[in-house]
């Protein structure tokens, strides 16, 4: 309404001098600007009441650089909608509205090339008069379901050094032919059939009710992947481990199971073939951010392949991770390294086994076994 009230003042400037200099045909321009000003401002005013901006995800998630749909409704108030434009940060420019109708419906292709969570900006409808003198915004209500939006890490392939897709041959290469291991997770009521050494005998001491040790299955012969986001010379080399994290644990996932480390866990979280989880893993993963890395202590406990993926370049694993007893232990950085043979590529990143069996020699090391010594007979 600045301009209509700019014109409002200059109408009462030229009455003002109309009066103090008895200048009769100053009034004609002052009574018309006044008229007009007060005319145009109370029109967009009658034409912005009741209006209404909704706006409308497709999905509250949605993986890198996948388009999403967002559609923006208007709702006119009391009278048709005037002549207006609808301004959102998602469109390239401004979107006119027509005049005359009840409502519009404008939808929008939106892309998001990085992970994490995006608070979207609220739209706006600018109303204005034919000829321009006022003009009214009228915001969107804000919503969480509308206004915030989750972008989830891209799943990419997994693909040999040589080429071909490759999945999870490290993986499986290292995982040895062990049985199902076992702990103690809780205690429970005492069920028939149950054998003595597994009941609880301090709460048959008190006088309670009878209880047993329930036991769990453990996952420790199971791949494990590793995600340390410490160290990371840019954005994008962050971005690139996290993806490769993603790419890695669902791949491991769909092929047998595998285990997840992130930081914050003092525990993996257990990825089976169904992927029961994957979905609030797959979140967190887009909200990983640089600070905090994993707690490794567990890591020492685990049987089986462990894929280490560190958002730092680097070219050894950390003392804690340690060679692997028959299992692979593997090395995933972003980029390549120039002194070693990557064994697989994912997300922008390279894998090098470290630990455990390898297929194929480093550069400058020969394949071909040392010969015996001869000791003279």
């Amino acid at each position: 309404m600045r301009r209509a009230l700019a014109i409002g003042l200059l109408a009462l400037a030229i009455g003002l001098a109309a009066a103090l200099f008895d200048a009769e045909p100053l009034w004609v321009p002052a009574v018309t600007l006044l008229v007009l000003a007060g005319a145009a401002a109370t029109w967009v005013a009658l034409a912005s009441s009741g209006v209404q901006v909704q706006r409308t995800l497709a999905a509250r998630r949605v993986m890198e650089d996948e388009p999403v749909s967002i559609v923006l409704t208007i709702r006119a108030g009391r009278i048709a909608l005037p002549p207006a434009r609808l301004v959102d940060p998602l469109l390239p420019d401004t979107a006119p509205v027509r005049a005359g109708r009840r409502g519009a419906r404008i939808r929008i292709e939106a892309r998001f090339s990085r992970r994490g969570r995006r608070r979207l900006a609220l739209p706006r409808l600018l109303i204005c008069d034919p000829l321009g003198l006022a003009t009214r915004a009228v915001v969107a209500v804000p919503s969480p379901a509308s206004d915030e939006l989750l972008v989830l890490p891209r799943i990419e392939p997994i693909t040999r050094a040589g080429g071909g897709a490759e999945a999870t041959r490290i993986a499986r290469r290292g995982r040895p032919a062990m049985g199902a291991e076992v702990e103690i997770d809780g205690i429970r009521p005492l069920r028939d059939g149950t054998p003595a050494s597994r009941i609880f005998w301090p709460a048959v001491a008190r006088g309670a009710d009878p209880q047993e040790r329930y036991l769990a299955v453990g996952n420790e012969s199971q791949p494990l992947v590793v995600l340390d986001p410490r160290g990371a010379a840019t954005e994008d080399q962050l971005d690139a481990a996290v993806r490769a994290t993603a790419s890695l644990a669902r791949a491991l996932a769909t092929s047998g199971g595998c285990g997840v480390l992130l930081p914050g866990d003092r525990r993996p979280t257990e990825l089976s073939e169904r992927l029961a989880g994957w979905a609030a893993l797959h979140a967190r993963l887009a909200l990983i951010g640089p600070l905090h890395g994993p707690a490794l202590a567990c890591v020492g406990q685990r049987s089986g392949p462990i894929i280490f993926v560190s958002a730092r370049v680097r070219t050894r694993l950390p003392p804690a991770v340690g060679p692997g007893q028959g299992a692979a232990r593997v090395l995933v950085v972003p980029g390549r390294l120039s002194s070693m043979h990557a064994a697989f590529a994912v997300g922008g990143c390279s894998g090098y086994v470290l630990g455990g069996r390898r297929s194929r020699a480093r550069p400058g090391e020969s394949s071909r076994p040392a010969a015996r010594r001869r000791t003279p007979t």
